[in-house]
């Protein structure tokens, strides 16, 4: 749980996007198997950027 923690405010605080989004987002990579924080982080930027 921490490393969503981490995840959600990381893509929060450098993307200013909705807290909401971004932790349905990171939630779903972390029950899929991604477990660290900083890929957690990646994954969610990568995402938003695509958007």
């Amino acid at each position: 749980m921490e490393a969503q923690r981490i995840a959600v405010d990381a893509v929060v605080v450098l993307t200013d996007c909705d807290r909401d989004a971004a932790i349905a987002f990171i939630r779903r990579l972390y029950l899929s198997g991604v477990k660290d924080p900083k890929r957690l982080t990646f994954k969610g930027l990568q995402a938003l950027a695509r958007s």
